[in-house]
């Protein structure tokens, strides 16, 4: 196995890091979340790609990358709102599953038409299709190591 050149590692992620916040502060301020943030969009999102649309809390937090705390505002602010319902989880008094109502998926599909547009205007509007399929590659290759 070649030496690992740290520094262009380094620079790497640098650039990676300074993208994906530059790109992130970018569609916080756009105007498509009507009344979501951005993490809460996030959360319905997630909660999508799970079976039911149900996830434990602990499981939810691993799939956003959020803080359990943090989270759990988010889904009080959610349930309130009618867009994910909390339940216990069966054998396990302290388990809290998160699921998503079909009000929330209509609020995550609505709010994801408009922010899919919006990746494509930052995202897909600076790259060529094959340096987006080159990126896409690597990030998968990056995730997967």
């Amino acid at each position: 196995m070649a030496a690992v050149d740290v520094r262009a590692a380094v620079a790497a992620w640098e650039a990676l890091f300074a993208a994906q916040s530059k790109l992130l502060r970018r569609f916080e301020r756009e105007e498509v979340w009507g009344d979501l943030t951005l993490r809460e969009y996030d959360v319905l999102y997630t909660l999508t790609g799970f079976e039911d649309r149900t996830a434990r809390l602990r499981d939810l937090a691993e799939a956003t990358y959020l803080p359990q705390p943090s989270l759990s505002r988010i889904v009080d602010r959610l349930a309130a709102a009618a867009l994910v319902s909390k339940e216990p989880v069966p054998d396990d008094a302290r388990g809290v599953a998160v699921r998503l109502t079909d009000e929330g998926l209509a609020v995550q599909r609505d709010v994801g038409r408009r922010h899919a547009r919006s990746i494509g205007e930052h995202v897909g509007s600076a790259l060529e299709a094959d340096e987006l399929a080159e990126l896409q590659r690597l990030c998968d290759k990056l995730r997967a190591a």
